[in-house]
């Protein structure tokens, strides 16, 4: 049997490498158009930084290894020209010698990846992409020319990474996002916490603005503004590689990708795709998704290698887990945000926390914020966010296994996870979201959020902040009224309205205010998150008081 791969790095090396193990005579042939087929694409902007210091580090493996360990026949610097499925053949080009030749193939595996979107605006052609190898060394050759400025187009997660890395290099860094925030799959209110972080560490960010060409030496942006530019990073997006595949006749899906079944074989059953080319099923809607993530395309390798050799497989649909690291600060989601669910339709109850990453008396523990969503019938988890210094990964991964596991949000309260002071709180962060979805769940309290404040007061609803009058004294809510939770008792005269929405810094205290209020015989509304989601949302024009 002779299986083709074409494309390397997460999706067709692993592909590649676990056909082998199941099948010590396959010929397996890996076709790259590059001059790398293995190596850490993840890493490359922590290279421009000098974070990773040494190139090497990122070639995981290379024709001579992969043929030594894996009896590999890995040809780089190849392009496949067409493929012709009725005959089960291709058209191959040697870019280094310009020869073409023809190979056939009894199963094919499409792993092209995607394609940085490149934007037609004048100038663009002075911006850089960053995809492969070829592409960190160029732009680490610019950088090591010691430019002194450099514009970042574009707010994603490379976006973010790359611009971090060129202020570590002591560039004079601004970064240009079309639409309001960066971080799309970040709902506002955790957006900004990272808007905030850039901006601390010198990046200068420019949202809700665009570039409209680029100059010898500078950016022109949508709102007029010229900014210095030696160097110009594209980091807009990116589409699926489709061309061999619409070429060759295969279903291209709903999301412009290619389409795949259950086992990642494309609308021609001897040819598979998988990673950032092929859609994904997302396990919340059953629709198709692009997910450009590694672990999923390293997954669909797998099975796809397993499918060929007659193994049982698992379908697997995605959620949709990432992280990603900008200065001090680690942002991870998993699932759906809340702008999707809005748009969806779909209902769901959104949850905030703030608590630490560890036991509070226990030295260095960092404050982080934490966001659920959920339905409010059932419980079931629809997606999480979460922002801070630390502890922030292991969260979003315990709910992301919940959710794979079907574990719902009041179900999260009762997860046995290890604690110990350095590590951890005896209610584990994961363990209070479930205690706070239970609450709500369960029909015991009512929660706001920080963008229905407005909606509530014009409702007739009285804002009482029930923090301590210093806190107070560094900032309120516009229209709140301060009676401290632990004078609620003594001062309830002084509430003459029956509907009340209390707010406290983080919605502790809060939730035991109102509690207390209920059983005094008003109609209380706790703010989810308290003070602090607010003030950290686009909502946010906060009144000083002083006493």
């Amino acid at each position: 049997m002779r299986v083709i791969i074409i494309g390397g790095v997460a999706g067709g090396m692993s592909a590649a490498t676990r056909l082998r193990r199941l099948d010590a005579d396959a010929q397996i042939i890996v076709l790259e158009k590059s001059g790398h087929v293995s190596y850490a694409n993840c890493g490359l902007p922590y290279y421009v930084g000098g974070v990773i210091e040494d190139e090497s580090s990122l070639l995981l493996q290379t024709p001579k290894s992969l043929h030594a360990r894996f009896r590999l026949d890995v040809r780089v610097d190849t392009e496949v020209l067409a493929i012709n499925p009725s005959k089960k053949t291709m058209t191959i080009k040697n870019l280094n010698s310009n020869e073409t030749y023809e190979l056939d193939y009894d199963k094919l595996i499409l792993s092209p990846g995607a394609a940085p979107v490149v934007p037609p605006i004048p100038g663009i052609e002075r911006g850089m992409t960053l995809r492969t190898v070829e592409d960190v060394e160029k732009i680490a050759a610019h950088v090591g020319a010691k430019p002194k400025s450099a514009v970042v187009i574009g707010g994603g997660f490379i976006g973010v990474e790359i611009a971090e890395n060129l202020i570590h290099k002591g560039i004079l860094t601004a970064l240009v996002e079309a639409t309001d925030q960066v971080l799309m799959p970040l709902d506002p209110e955790l957006a900004t916490l990272v808007s905030k972080e850039m901006i601390k560490q010198g990046v200068h960010l420019y949202l809700g603005t665009s570039v409209v060409s680029i100059g010898a030496d500078s950016v022109e942006l949508s709102n007029g503004e010229v900014l210095p530019a030696e160097i110009v990073i594209l980091a807009i997006g990116v589409r699926p590689e489709i061309g061999l595949a619409k070429a060759a006749g295969l279903e291209i899906g709903t999301r412009n990708g290619i389409k795949v079944d259950d086992f990642n074989r494309t609308s021609n059953l001897d040819i598979y795709a998988v990673g950032d080319a092929a859609e994904k099923t997302d396990a919340l809607d059953g629709n198709a998704t692009l997910v450009p993530l590694a672990n999923l395309a390293n997954r669909h390798g797998r099975v796809v290698a397993d499918h060929i050799c007659g193994l049982t497989v698992r379908p697997v649909k995605t959620i949709g887990t990432a992280i990603v690291k900008v200065f001090d600060l680690m942002i991870a989601t998993t699932g759906w945000n809340e702008k999707r669910l809005k748009a969806a339709n779909r209902p769901h109850q959104a949850i905030h926390i703030h608590p630490n990453s560890h036991a509070g008396y226990y030295p260095d523990a960092k404050q982080m914020t934490l966001k659920l969503i959920f339905d409010p019938k059932t419980g079931e988890i629809l997606g999480a966010q979460g922002v801070g210094i630390e502890g922030v990964d292991k969260r979003i991964d315990v709910i992301a296994t919940a959710m794979r596991g079907g574990i719902t949000a009041p179900e999260l309260a009762d997860l046995e996870l290890a604690y110990a002071p350095p590590y951890s709180s005896a209610k584990d962060p994961v363990n209070m979201l479930g205690y706070v979805a239970e609450n709500i769940v369960s029909g015991l309290v009512q929660v706001a959020q920080w963008d229905q404040i407005d909606e509530y007061i014009d409702n007739g609803y009285t804002l009482i902040d029930v923090r301590s009058i210093s806190e107070c004294g560094r900032g309120m809510i516009p229209g709140a009224v301060n009676i401290p939770v632990d004078e609620i008792r003594e001062r309830q005269s002084e509430i003459t309205n029956k509907n009340v929405l209390v707010n406290c810094q983080v919605g502790q205290r809060g939730h035991t205010a109102s509690m207390l209020l209920k059983e005094l015989g008003f109609n209380p509304v706790n703010l989810d998150g308290g003070y602090l989601t607010w003030i950290n949302s686009p909502a946010a024009t906060p009144v000083l008081v002083t006493n």
